[in-house]
């Protein structure tokens, strides 16, 4: 059933999918706890324009639903996304490290 353009599954869907390697299921308490220590977060997808914005407002949301105080003082959107940044001959780096060992932005 879709809900406000998200569509729902049962959980013996998701196990169907599970093999799938193109599938993430993400945990939004995880997220939060990631960045619970920090207190800006900024997001971008390729232009900045539907998915970074799209995002940074849910999770403003939800923290407003749920009224926790996990820090998080400004949720930020990245102007021109990331093609505006490497255009712009800012830093990018294309490793798999998590965190980035090879820039220091």
């Amino acid at each position: 059933m879709a809900r406000n353009g998200v569509s729902f599954i049962t959980g013996a869907q998701l196990l169907s999918l599970r093999r799938r390697p193109n599938i993430a299921v993400i945990d939004i308490s995880d997220l939060i706890q990631t960045v619970k220590q920090k207190d800006t977060l900024v997001f971008h997808c390729a232009l900045s324009q539907v998915r970074g914005p799209t995002c940074a407002r849910r999770l403003a949301s939800y923290l407003e639903e749920v009224k926790e105080d996990v820090g998080i003082k400004d949720i930020l959107v990245l102007e021109r996304g990331f093609n505006g940044w490497e255009s712009s001959g800012r830093p990018v780096c294309r490793c798999t490290d998590i965190p980035c060992k090879a820039h220091n932005l």
